[in-house]
């Protein structure tokens, strides 16, 4: 959804140069170097998982500016420390990164999968756009 967002704007190929959905934790560690013990010490959905996966994006399109998102989208799969909604998004430049984490509330209508990975996305780019203009805060 990021990566569509950001290429539906004409002239996206000038700065944006790719992305990885790494869904499964093997993705998370053979495309974006995520360490193994990472996932196991914390879970996938973790403020040092998304961090680990946004500066291996980084590393690995050897981009200025990285974004990463993990989450629980739900309708299952939710416990009471990670509960249907909650996500992760890290944002990493050369030479720091940072974590934000959200909690979607899942309502009736949030309950769908669609609107928490869209609340996720939407909250991605808003935060992705301010670390290029005005750097990470």
């Amino acid at each position: 959804m990021i990566a569509t967002a950001i290429t539906e704007v004409p002239g996206s190929s000038g700065y944006f140069l790719g992305g990885i959905v790494s869904y499964s934790n093997a993705a998370k560690e053979s495309f974006l170097d995520v360490p193994r013990t990472l996932i196991e010490e914390h879970g996938a959905v973790s403020r040092e998982v998304a961090v680990a996966m946004a500066q291996g994006a980084r590393s690995r399109f050897a981009s200025d500016l990285a974004v990463a998102v993990t989450g629980v989208a739900g309708p299952d799969g939710g416990t009471l420390d990670k509960p249907v909604g909650l996500v992760y998004i890290a944002v990493a430049n050369a030479t720091d990164a940072q974590v934000r984490h959200r909690q979607l509330q899942p309502d009736q209508t949030m309950r769908d999968r669609s609107a928490v990975r869209e609340g996720a996305a939407f909250a991605a780019l808003a935060w992705l756009q301010a670390a290029a203009t005005k750097g990470l805060q």
